[in-house]
């Protein structure tokens, strides 16, 4: 039986608004939009064309897991064992895929034996080797090789440091295939990914792997990449992915036997979490906020990364509203609370003249990869939260 939804105790607001005119908070504050989840979810549910799993990576909090789960998403991405164990101590009856290519050693075996875990990927001769040894192999595995997709379409690259060539993928195919397990094929064109046509090349890049190998492949995983809606980045429709994903998948021999498998984390939850944040002080084009780069906002500074979350700024009035602030808009360098001066978001922020103390900033779609990668530097770890809307 599932645990009971620990999100049931987190307070709830009418909307963002209500709750800065309400609380004022001192702290960051991440606002959970359920709706938004529901949504989001919906998207990939109805129209891909196989499973959906949702990669934790990008945030693994438990109320984020409750509202991915109570979305409908029952497909997990895993990556390790505290990932696996995470997910099935919440849910038992999820569906958990060990899709890292690399493991620590005895993690499969235990993956294997204690959660029954049957899908993992390799794209190397030691670890295929080494998954056999601790699972027994057989048909009872599902072993997908990882093939390396060329760098364009995305904003950062996932094939520097997994993934192999295409000849050798066809090598490690055959050996899968030979020792009795499901042979499958899988890539990850790259996070935040613009280009439907990615997918395309990466499915042809799969087809000619098989044909190589001389293995009808049954299962085809096509990993992430499906963007957020951010500043600076012109989204493509997702239906253009999911067309362009089916029409190309429908290219390779038997397409109706092959199992397809895909990887979203950004695009499950990106949109459905929302942060407050407080001005402590400005210096000029200068600002201080209560949250930086050591907490909530460390994406942004990837190298490569130029896509920034959408910003709204709001002040409290004489009434105790919450009232959008307007005026000229000017480029501000935001700083964060820590004592280090590398606390600084890496591009200006676009905020009105009249910003200053007291002041909340908004930021939205900051769901993936800011609530996992946030540290307690300095003592600040950004964690309050609440609910908004429906």
């Amino acid at each position: 039986m599932n645990a009971p939804f620990i999100t049931q105790s987190i307070p709830r607001y009418a909307s963002a608004e209500d709750l800065i005119a309400r609380e004022q908070p001192a702290e960051p504050t991440y606002i959970l939009w359920p709706e938004k989840f529901r949504v989001a979810a919906r998207r990939f549910l109805d129209a891909f064309p196989g499973d959906t799993l949702y990669a934790i990576k990008s945030n693994p909090h438990p109320y984020i897991l409750e509202l991915v789960w109570s979305a409908g998403i029952r497909h997990f991405d895993t990556a390790s064992l505290a990932e696996i164990e995470l997910v099935r101590g919440r849910f038992p009856e999820a569906h958990c895929h060990f899709m890292a290519p690399v493991r620590q050693v005895g993690t499969a075996k235990t993956a294997f034996e204690k959660f029954g875990i049957t899908d993992y990927v390799v794209d190397c001769d030691f670890e295929l080797d080494k998954l056999i040894s601790e699972t027994g192999g057989g048909k009872k595995l599902r072993i997908f090789v990882r093939i390396a997709t060329p760098l364009g379409g995305a904003l950062l690259e996932l094939s520097s440091k997994f993934g192999t060539t295409q000849e050798d993928a066809a090598r490690l195919l055959k050996r899968v295939a030979e020792a009795g397990a499901v042979p499958g094929l899988t890539f990850h064109v790259g996070s935040q990914c613009l280009s439907p046509f990615s997918y395309a090349q990466a499915v042809e890049m799969a087809r000619r792997t098989a044909q190589m190998a001389g293995v009808e492949i049954t299962a085809l995983d096509i990993g992430g990449g499906f963007p957020a809606a951010y500043s600076n980045n012109d989204v493509p429709p997702y239906h253009w992915y999911f067309d362009t994903i089916r029409e190309s998948v429908n290219t390779l021999p038997n397409p109706k036997k092959v199992k397809l498998m895909c990887e979203p984390g950004r695009a499950l939850i990106a949109e459905g979490v929302s942060l407050v944040t407080q001005i402590i002080l400005r210096k000029g084009d200068k600002l201080y906020m209560n949250d930086g780069v050591y907490g909530s906002f460390d994406e942004l500074t990837l190298p490569g990364w130029n896509a920034d979350y959408p910003v709204r700024v709001f002040g409290v009035n004489a009434k105790g509203e919450a009232v959008s602030k307007a005026g000229g808009p000017r480029p501000f360098h935001v700083y964060g609370p820590t004592c280090d001066s590398l606390d600084m978001l890496p591009r200006p922020l676009m905020l009105p003249e009249n910003i200053g103390p007291g002041d909340f900033l908004l930021f939205e779609n900051i769901g993936a990869y800011s609530i996992a990668l946030r540290t307690n530097f300095n003592g600040f770890l950004p964690d309050r939260w609440a609910i908004a809307g429906n």
